[in-house]
């Protein structure tokens, strides 16, 4: 139990048997911020609260999943400043300076690296041979800029990871039951999956354009009758997947995490249908030292 209450930890069943990795990926359940709503485990530095309870959030999960050395201290928690790209970096220590780009990969140990979300893609990796672990951020720039498949190629080229070898877990993210985007998304995911069909539905919900767009029932045909069209939502989390197998990975191999974060707000950070007022899940793996 945490002081802020049950603290919920996922983790992936893809990596239920390597005793040396340690992951999880945080819910809003269990800490001590109080500016979301209830006692919540903001583990951003956000607008809306204070640094001291950020840090002591990160300490309650750090604890949590035991990432602690022999005197009880927390490991460094690398992160980088996420600018929605394919930048990767090889880390081995907390770097002077903040690193931008959106993946980290290592294959240091007593460690962890960790990607913030709020409804972007989080996805970790782990090469089961020769202990390699990596992070990704994939909101939908970062996927068309395919940084889960250039983050597992950049695994291959720097330590010399197969990708027989690697696991992979898909964490918490918005879904596409949620996930509406304009034209312009399509367009770019068609210019660069030969699958983007696969990726987009079109949903048409008449109560949900009138709310977001009552201005166009301002014409003049009869209330409700105007050509108005359906709505595009991406799944983020096929496009992830789908990234993972062309970069060499076996279906069996990937493990996705149930779970909306815009449908389920009680559980999740979710900054669309919190409307940016919101806090910032974890995303995290490391190693174990021999």
């Amino acid at each position: 139990m945490s002081p802020g209450g049950s603290l919920e930890i996922l983790r992936a069943p893809v990596f239920s048997a390597l005793p040396w990795l340690v992951h999880g990926f945080s819910t809003r359940q269990g800490g001590v911020s109080t500016c979301y709503g209830g006692k919540t485990l903001n583990l951003g530095l956000t607008q809306h609260d204070t640094k001291d309870n950020v840090e002591r959030n990160r300490r309650i999960l750090l604890n949590a999943l035991r990432a602690t050395d022999s005197n009880g201290d927390p490991w460094p928690l690398l992160q980088v400043k996420q600018i929605h790209s394919s930048i990767v970096h090889r880390v081995s220590a907390s770097a002077n300076e903040p690193l931008i780009g959106d993946g980290l990969i290592t294959n240091g140990s007593s460690l962890l690296l960790a990607i913030k979300t709020a409804d972007c893609v989080p996805v970790l990796v782990a090469d089961v041979k020769r202990r390699v672990v990596a992070a990704f951020h994939a909101g939908w720039r970062g996927t068309v800029a395919r940084i889960a498949e250039k983050g597992v190629g950049e695994m291959r080229r720097q330590f010399g990871s197969l990708p027989r070898d690697l696991r992979a877990a898909i964490g918490p993210c918005i879904r596409r039951c949620c996930y509406k985007v304009g034209h312009e998304v399509r367009a770019q995911f068609e210019s660069q999956f030969s699958y983007a069909g696969d990726l987009f539905e079109e949903v048409f919900d008449s109560n949900a354009i009138h709310v977001r767009y009552p201005l166009l029932f301002l014409n003049q045909r009869a209330p409700g009758h105007g050509d108005l069209g359906p709505e595009i939502h991406l799944d983020l989390v096929e496009a992830n997947r789908r990234q993972l197998e062309d970069a060499g990975l076996r279906e069996e191999h990937i493990s996705v995490i149930d779970g909306c974060t815009a449908c389920d707000t009680t559980r999740f950070f979710s900054h669309r249908a919190e409307f940016g007022k919101t806090g910032r899940m974890m995303a995290v793996i490391g190693i174990r030292p021999d």
